[in-house]
C-alpha cells in the first residue's frame, strides 16, 4: 500500500494512472517493483508535472533500469498516455487492413505491450451469455503443433507465425563443449593433480586424499551469416530468432546480414527481446528484402571480419539460397576462404524442402564442395535439427570435391 501522502499530492486520478502503468510495464516485462512506484509518486509533483516532457523523464527515471528498456518504456508510454483512442488503435493492430493507409507513426511490433495493455477480462457475472458462434479457434492442440512444426514458414499465417516463435524459444539449444588448456577440479580418476594432493598431504599426512583434474570445456562460438534478399528474408528472420535464442542461453553468438552489402547485427541483437531485436535489424538494414551479391559479401566478411570471430573453433552457419550471377569461380574462391577459416561450416538452404531438388545452379555447385554440412531451413522441425547437429563434434575434414560428408536430408 502507498502512504496517503504520496496520492494527495497528484492531482486528480494521476496516481492511480500511473500505478496501472507501473502494471502494465511489470506485465510487459520490466522489473517495475513497488519501490519504484512509490519514487515516481514522490517525484511527480517535484519535476514532473511542468510539461509532457518533464512527466516523460521522470517515469522513465524511475522505471527503466537498464538500456535496452528504453524502447519498449517510451512505446508503453506513447499507448498509455498519448492516444485518446486506445481501444480502436489496438483493434486497428489487430484486425485486418481495409482502408487507406493511416497517418501517424506505425504501431510497436511487440506483442507483450500489447497484451499486457489488453488482457483478456473475464466475463461479468451479470452478462448475457455470449451467442454460440465460434469465428476463429485459436488454441493449439498436439495435433496442431506437430502440423506447425512442419510448416513452410514462407506460407505461415500472421498467428501461425507468432505461435511459431514462442515454440523456437521452448527449443532445447545445445552446443558443442570444446576442451580449452584450462583445469577444473574432477572427482572420477583421470588426469592427477599434484599441485591439490600434496596440499592435502601437509594438511592431513601421508594418507590425504588423491586429488584429480580434468579440462574445462566451454560452447563453440557461433557465426550467423544470413541472407536478406527478397526471397530469403523470410527465413533469415526466423533464423535470426534462432540466433537470438542461442546467444540468451549463454552462447557467444556474432551474427551479421548480407543482401547487397555486409552488415554486422550484433550489437541490435543484444536487445533482450527478440521481436525488438529483430525489428531494430529490420528498421537500420537499408537492404532488407532487396537484391543480392553472395560473392562479393563473402569477400568482404573474409577481408574484414574473418579473423575477428571464427577464432576459437567457431561454427559458422549460413543462410542462403545460392542463386548467384556472375563469376562462380570467385564464388568457389571465396567460399574455399570462408571453409578454412572456421572449425564447421553449416548451410542451410530453403530450396531444400522441395523434394525434387537438384544443385543445378552455378552458384550452389560452386558453394557445395566447401561446406560440412548441408540443411533445409524452412520450419520448426529443420531448426531442431539444426541444434542437434550444433550439438555433435563434426567429423575429420576430408580434401573433397564432391560436396559435404553427410546425405543431402528428406524434407518433410
Amino acid at each position: 500500500m502507498l502512504p496517503p501522502a504520496a496520492i494527495d499530492t497528484l492531482p486528480g486520478h494521476l496516481a492511480a494512472n500511473v500505478m496501472h502503468f507501473a502494471r502494465v510495464l511489470r506485465s510487459a516485462g520490466l522489473p517495475v517493483g513497488q519501490d519504484r512506484v512509490q519514487l515516481a509518486l514522490r517525484a511527480l509533483p517535484l519535476a514532473g508535472l511542468a510539461s509532457r516532457r518533464d512527466f516523460h523523464a521522470t517515469l522513465q527515471a524511475c522505471f527503466v533500469a537498464r538500456p535496452e528498456q528504453h524502447l519498449l518504456f517510451d512505446q508503453a508510454f506513447h499507448l498509455f498516455w498519448r492516444d485518446p483512442d486506445l481501444t480502436g488503435r489496438v483493434m486497428a493492430m489487430l484486425l485486418p487492413r481495409v482502408q487507406g493507409p493511416e497517418k501517424g507513426p506505425p504501431p510497436p511490433e511487440n506483442r507483450r505491450l500489447a497484451a499486457a495493455l489488453f488482457p483478456q477480462q473475464p466475463p461479468r457475472p451479470d452478462a448475457p451469455p455470449p451467442k454460440e458462434q465460434l469465428d476463429i479457434e485459436a488454441t493449439l492442440t498436439w495435433s496442431d503443433r506437430e502440423l506447425l512444426r512442419k510448416a513452410d514458414f514462407d506460407t505461415m499465417t500472421a498467428d501461425e507465425w507468432r505461435e511459431a516463435q514462442r515454440l523456437l524459444q521452448a527449443l532445447e539449444h545445445f552446443a558443442e563443449p570444446l576442451r580449452t588448456r584450462r583445469m577444473r577440479p574432477a572427482t572420477r580418476p583421470g588426469q592427477a593433480d599434484w599441485r591439490a594432493t600434496v596440499q592435502a598431504m601437509a594438511r592431513h599426512g601421508d594418507g590425504g586424499p588423491m586429488h584429480w583434474r580434468t579440462p574445462r570445456t566451454r560452447p563453440a562460438p557461433l557465426v550467423v551469416l544470413a541472407d536478406i534478399s527478397g526471397s530469403m528474408s523470410r527465413y533469415s528472420r526466423m533464423l535470426l530468432h534462432f540466433a537470438h535464442a542461442m546467444g540468451r542461453g549463454g552462447l557467444r553468438v556474432h551474427s551479421f546480414v548480407f543482401g547487397t552489402r555486409l552488415t554486422p547485427i550484433s550489437r541490435l541483437m543484444a536487445q533482450r527481446d527478440p521481436d525488438l531485436a529483430v525489428a531494430q535489424v529490420v528498421r537500420r538494414v537499408d537492404d532488407w528484402s532487396g537484391g543480392t551479391r553472395i560473392t562479393a559479401c563473402l569477400h568482404d566478411f573474409n577481408r574484414h571480419w574473418s579473423r575477428r570471430v571464427l577464432g576459437g573453433g567457431a561454427t559458422l552457419l549460413l543462410i542462403s539460397d545460392g542463386l548467384e550471377h556472375g563469376d562462380t569461380d570467385a564464388l568457389r574462391f571465396e567460399m574455399e576462404r570462408l571453409h578454412k577459416s572456421c572449425r564447421r561450416l553449416v548451410w542451410l538452404n530453403p530450396l531444400l524442402r522441395y523434394a525434387g531438388f537438384e544443385p543445378r545452379a552455378a552458384g550452389i555447385r560452386a558453394m557445395l564442395p566447401h561446406v560440412d554440412h548441408f540443411l533445409p531451413a524452412h520450419n520448426l522441425d529443420s531448426l531442431a535439427d539444426l541444434a542437434r547437429v550444433l550439438a555433435t563434434a563434426p567429423a575429420p575434414r576430408r580434401p573433397s570435391r564432391a560436396g559435404p560428408s553427410l546425405p543431402l536430408p528428406v524434407p518433410t
